[in-house]
C-alpha cells in the first residue's frame, strides 16, 4: 500500500499569515506639515487681502539753508497680494465583499475599511505636499520618452522630480509644454519611482518628450490655479503674476534666485543666496531661513565638507563615522525632502508663509454622513462605497524678498 503524500494531506494544512503588514510605499509630508498652524487664516470664498507695504516712499535730497526750495515730498507706498481657495479631493472607494471579507479578526489580519479611512488623512496630506512642489499649474511630471504599447503608455519622466509627485492609480491629464493643448488622460498602472517611469492606460494620441503631467481636475492649467507651491512663491521671474502683481512691473515681489547654471553645489552659493535676502530686507533682519533640499544635494554639500575633514585617532577603540548628519549652510539649517526638485535649494522662512484655509482637511460631509453609496447602471444601488477627504485652501508668502532659492543645480550621480 502506497504511502500517504502531502498532495494528500494539504486541506489539513494551515496557511500563516502574518499579522504585520508592512507599507511599499512613503506617504511624506514633511513640507506640507511644517507651514505652521499659527499662520493659517479662517477665509471664506472671496479673496483673502495680504497687506504688504511696497515702498518706503519720500524724496530725499540736499537743500539751500539759505532761502533755498525744499521742493515737494511723497510717502509710503502700500499694496495688498490676493488669495483666494482651490479646492482639492482624495477619493477612496471600496465594494461591500471588501467590507465583509475583512470585518474580523477571524477572517483577515486587517479591516480593510477601516485601514481605508485611516490612511486617507495621511494620504491627503502627503499628495498636499506634492502640490508644493508645482508652480501654481498642478505640473507633477515632465516626459522623456514616450513607448506606445497596447492599451497604454510608457512614460519615462525627467529626472528632477521623476514619478515622485504622483501615484499608482492617480488620473494624470497630458498637456503639451506651453499647457494649452490638452492631449488626454488616463490612469497610473505602473508606478516605478525609482526609475521614473509610469504606465498611463488607455493610450494619450499624440503624447510626446516635453510635454507635461498636469493633476486631474484643472481643465485649464495656464489660468485655472492649482495651489501655489514654492516654486510659484519663490521665483525671481520678471513675467507672469504674483498673487495679483505684475512681476514684470513690481520687483519688489520677486525672490532671489541664485543660478548654478548646471554646475555642482559650491560653497558660494548658499552665502549669496543669503547675503540676497539681507541686501533686501536689511542686515538686522529677524529672518531665519531653512534650506530645503533634496538629499541628493545634501549629498552634495557633504562631499565637499569630507574633501577637507581630517581623522584624528586615540589610542582606544573608536568607532568611524564619515558623514555630517548635522549640517547648516552660511547658517540656514538644512531641512530634507525626497520630494523636492533635485535640482534646487529653497532658503524658506517659517514666518513668511501661511495658508488661507475655506475648509479644513477632512470628510467631505454632507447631512451628517461621510460614506456614499455607489449607483449601478441600472440607477439602483451598487454593492460599493466611496468617501473623500477634502481641503479647501491657498498658500502664500507675505514678503518674497525673505525667499532665495537656488536652481539648476547639477544631480549627483545615482540620482
Amino acid at each position: 500500500m502506497a504511502a500517504v503524500n502531502e498532495s494528500q494531506v494539504v486541506a489539513l494544512e494551515l496557511e500563516k499569515v502574518l499579522p504585520k503588514v508592512k507599507q511599499l510605499f512613503e506617504q511624506d509630508d514633511k513640507f506640507y506639515s511644517n507651514i505652521k498652524s499659527k499662520n493659517v487664516e479662517k477665509i471664506s470664498y472671496r479673496q483673502m487681502r495680504v497687506p504688504l507695504k511696497l515702498r518706503p516712499g519720500g524724496s530725499f535730497q540736499y537743500f539751500d539753508p539759505n532761502g533755498g526750495d525744499l521742493g515737494r515730498g511723497g510717502g509710503a507706498t502700500w499694496d495688498k497680494a490676493v488669495v483666494q481657495s482651490v479646492f482639492v479631493s482624495q477619493n477612496i472607494e471600496y465594494t461591500k465583499l471588501t467590507q465583509w471579507a475583512t470585518d474580523d479578526n477571524q477572517k483577515s489580519v486587517k479591516n480593510a475599511v477601516r485601514e481605508l479611512v485611516a490612511d486617507a488623512l495621511d494620504e491627503t496630506r502627503r499628495q498636499l505636499d506634492s502640490q508644493m512642489m508645482q508652480s501654481g499649474t498642478g505640473q507633477i511630471g515632465i516626459i522623456d520618452v514616450v513607448t506606445v504599447g497596447a492599451g497604454f503608455d510608457t512614460y519615462d519622466l525627467d529626472n528632477v522630480t521623476g514619478a515622485r509627485l504622483m501615484r499608482y492609480g492617480q488620473t494624470v491629464q497630458v498637456f503639451d509644454a506651453t499647457l494649452a493643448t490638452l492631449k488626454g488622460s488616463g490612469v497610473i498602472t505602473f508606478w516605478d519611482v525609482a526609475n521614473s517611469q509610469i504606465q498611463v492606460t488607455p493610450n494619450v494620441a499624440g503624447a510626446i518628450a516635453t510635454d507635461v503631467l498636469i493633476t486631474a481636475g484643472l481643465s485649464a492649467p495656464a489660468s485655472m490655479p492649482a495651489i501655489y507651491g514654492v516654486p510659484y512663491q519663490h521665483s525671481n521671474a520678471s513675467a507672469g503674476t504674483w498673487l495679483g502683481f505684475s512681476r514684470a512691473n513690481t520687483p519688489e515681489i520677486r525672490a532671489n534666485r541664485v543660478n548654478a547654471g548646471g554646475s555642482a553645489f559650491a560653497l558660494p552659493f548658499p552665502r549669496l543666496a543669503i547675503n540676497q535676502i539681507g541686501n533686501r530686507v536689511g542686515i538686522d533682519n529677524s529672518f531665519n531661513p531653512k534650506a530645503w533640499q533634496h538629499p541628493c544635494q545634501k549629498q552634495a554639500y557633504e562631499e565637499v565638507g569630507q574633501a577637507v575633514s581630517f581623522i584624528q585617532k586615540q589610542n582606544k577603540d573608536e568607532g568611524l563615522n564619515m558623514y555630517f548628519d548635522k549640517m547648516s549652510m552660511a547658517g540656514a539649517t538644512t531641512m530634507e525632502s525626497y520630494s523636492w526638485p533635485k535640482d534646487r535649494i529653497d532658503f524658506v522662512s517659517d514666518d513668511v508663509w501661511g495658508r488661507g484655509e475655506t475648509l479644513p482637511i477632512g470628510f467631505y460631509k454632507t447631512d451628517g454622513r461621510h460614506v456614499f453609496e455607489i449607483r449601478g447602471a441600472s440607477g439602483g444601488v451598487a454593492t460599493a462605497e466611496i468617501f473623500y477627504m477634502v481641503w479647501g485652501g491657498q498658500f502664500f508668502v507675505n514678503n518674497p524678498a525673505a525667499c532665495a532659492y537656488i536652481d539648476n543645480l547639477a544631480i549627483p550621480t545615482g540620482y
